[in-house]
C-alpha cells in the first residue's frame, strides 16, 4: 500500500466514526427543526450586523466579540438541539485537530 491508499482508508475511517455521524445526525436535527434553524438565521444575522458596525467604526472588536459570543450562549441555551450539536461538532473537530498533529509531527 502507499501513502495515498493510507489516506483514503484514514478519511474513510473518520467518515465512518461515531463523533462524525453523530455530528451529521445532530446537524440534520438541527436543521429540520423550525426553532433552531429561526435561531439560527437570527444569529447568522446578529453576526453580519456586527462585522458591519465593527467596520464602520460604531463599535470596537472587542465588544463585538463579546455581544456575539453571548448572543451564540443565548442561541445554545434556547435550543437543546444546536448546544447538542454544537458539543458533537467540538468532539468531531477536536478528534480531527488530533489526527492533524499526529499527521504534522
Amino acid at each position: 500500500m502507499d501513502i495515498f491508499e493510507k489516506t483514503r482508508e484514514l478519511g474513510e475511517m473518520i467518515q465512518e466514526s461515531e463523533l462524525m455521524k453523530a455530528a451529521k445526525e445532530l446537524e440534520a436535527k438541527q436543521n429540520e427543526d423550525e426553532e433552531a434553524s429561526a435561531l439560527m438565521k437570527e444569529f447568522n444575522l446578529n453576526r453580519i450586523n456586527l462585522a458591519r458596525d465593527m467596520q464602520n467604526g460604531k463599535i470596537s472588536r472587542e465588544n463585538a466579540i463579546k455581544k456575539n459570543t453571548d448572543a451564540f450562549n443565548d442561541m445554545c441555551e434556547k435550543s437543546p438541539i444546536i448546544k447538542e450539536y454544537v458539543r458533537a461538532k467540538q468532539e468531531f473537530d477536536a478528534m480531527v485537530q488530533q489526527v492533524n498533529q499526529i499527521l504534522n509531527y
